[in-house]
């Protein structure tokens, strides 16, 4: 049996492992290619596999990072500190950023990957040369309307059971917001599914739902709050905003906030497309973000 650090998914993942770990979690990332650094983040619950059509194209020119968070993707599932939360998974990230010296970055950020790069872009904003943002949000509270019934689930008793035991949350989460289904291939749920073939190894799913701050009193409030006051200090950096507009979870209400923050940013709709767009159209977008790179050298 091939082990996951391994395995390609029928040459879907052909990018070899790397590995870097902080605070004893080991944090797996991809890097290919040389030059100016892209660096794209995933969210929840998916890995750095969404970005498996990009990474080729874009290594050619720059070089391309592409890391999992921890208890996802091929990264360690550490016992502590658990319940993760938004704070853990920055450091995460900032750290293995700076180990790696990360400048002139450019990042592309997906639904959790926004808060967690936009966390440590606010620190570090002289690292930071472009922003790609694709169906997310870094804003609270909560600014998407009515939680979806599927993450309602997860954040009550039932939760537990229902994510960990049950595995009742990936596949109706890609599955019910990806537009275009039929590019979820078998080879492609497996590899969705792969990180997550135990209860133990399923840690993530269940705290990502549990940590969209709602209200004030809840646990990432105040860090989300400190993120989307840091915004401001990216008015003049280049910013793209890539948008699947069949989303039900952060849909146009969410772009438009986007684009009162960056009044500077280039905006796409994709109009056949759903919250997870890089699945949904990922040529289109790839010519996009290609394009924003060459206009801003």
């Amino acid at each position: 049996m091939i082990e996951i650090k391994d395995e390609t998914w029928a040459g879907s993942w052909p990018f070899a492992p790397h590995y870097y770990v902080n605070n004893g979690v080991q944090l797996h990332y991809v890097d290919e290619g040389q030059g100016e650094p892209t660096v794209l983040v995933h969210g929840d619950p998916t890995w750095g596999y969404l970005y498996r059509q990009f990474i080729p194209s874009l290594a050619r020119h720059r070089r391309c990072i592409v890391p999992d968070h921890m208890g996802m993707g091929k990264s360690s599932v550490p016992p502590t500190p658990y319940p993760y939360r938004l704070q853990h998974h920055i450091a995460n990230f900032e750290a293995l950023m700076l180990h790696l010296d990360m400048r002139d970055i450019t990042l592309v950020l997906h639904d959790w990957g926004g808060p967690v790069g936009l966390g440590f872009a606010i620190r570090h904003p002289a690292r930071l040369k472009r922003l790609v943002l694709l169906n997310t949000w870094a804003f609270a509270p909560w600014p998407g309307g009515p939680l979806p019934r599927l993450l309602e689930i997860i954040r009550s008793e039932r939760g537990d059971k229902f994510v960990l035991e049950r595995h009742g949350y990936l596949e109706p989460a890609l599955q019910g917001t990806t537009y275009h289904v039929e590019h979820l291939t078998p080879t492609v749920m497996e590899a969705y599914r792969a990180p997550f073939s135990t209860p133990a190894s399923r840690l993530a799913l269940l705290c990502w739902s549990r940590d969209i701050p709602t209200h004030i009193s809840d646990p990432s409030y105040m860090v989300m709050k400190q993120i989307e006051s840091g915004l401001a200090q990216f008015a003049r950096t280049p910013v793209l905003l890539l948008w699947g507009m069949r989303d039900p979870v952060l849909g146009a209400a969410v772009l438009h906030r986007w684009q009162e923050v960056f009044p500077q940013a280039q905006t796409y709709m994709v109009e056949d497309a759903s919250h997870f767009v890089p699945e949904d159209a990922p040529e289109r977008l790839l010519a996009w973000i290609e394009t924003f790179l060459a206009a801003h050298p």
